[in-house]
């Protein structure tokens, strides 16, 4: 009588564990942690929004810029928003901007070792995108993290928007240019010293010419 007692307590024992087993494997794909056992796409679209910009990769560029890099890319993607205040009034925002663009290229240059970046900035967004490649005006700033040489070739193409670097006459360092879009509406007081204040959220034009000039680059 006590071995069956013993057995049957086993016997639920196993069943409960196995249930506990089950439970976890079930959260895991529910909370994204099977992520780790996805491929890697072919381009990570690497996305700073600007100040205060409301969207997920952001409503005025990143996610309309995405949502049509989907469509013209030949090759598989995925995006990145960047995690920084962007808040002119936080003096380490693009501090933060830098260093998080950077950490996360380096992560995925070693998860996935084929893959390519093309990296978008929008407004503040823009000059966290120009510390990561090392433009020298903003590396000035001090505390900015830039994007180790090595990795220079895994960046496929540089989408800027509304650019205040733009306007004080600096571009991204020379290796870059080529595969750099700098994308300015007339009369943006922000990359152009304009005097409409509206101009600097009418980027839709962009959105075609800024992905035709990265799919050719990918």
């Amino acid at each position: 009588m006590a071995n069956r007692k013993v057995i049957h307590f086993e016997k639920w024992r196993v069943v409960r564990a196995f249930a506990v087993l089950l439970l976890v494997a079930g959260f895991g794909a529910a909370t994204g942690l099977h992520a780790w056992a996805m491929p890697c796409a072919a381009v990570d679209v690497v996305v700073a929004r600007g100040t205060h910009e409301p969207g997920h990769l952001g409503s005025v560029v990143g996610d309309p810029l995405y949502a049509t890099l989907r469509q013209a890319l030949p090759v598989s993607s995925e995006s990145y928003r960047v995690n920084y205040p962007a808040d002119l009034l936080d003096p380490s925002s693009i501090s933060r901007g830098t260093q998080d663009m950077t950490a996360h290229l380096l992560w995925q240059a070693e998860m996935c070792p084929g893959q390519r970046f093309v990296l978008v900035g929008f407004s503040q967004g823009a000059v966290v995108t120009h510390g990561v490649l090392g433009t020298g005006i903003v590396t000035a700033l001090g505390g900015i993290h830039s994007l180790p040489g090595e990795l220079e070739s895994r960046v496929a193409a540089v989408l800027l928007f509304g650019d205040p670097v733009h306007l004080l006459g600096w571009g991204v360092p020379g290796h870059y240019a080529w595969r750099t879009g700098n994308y300015c509406t007339s009369g943006d007081p922000v990359c152009e010293g304009g005097i409409h204040p509206a101009a600097h959220t009418n980027y839709g034009w962009a959105m075609w010419p800024a992905v035709q000039f990265a799919a050719s680059r990918v």
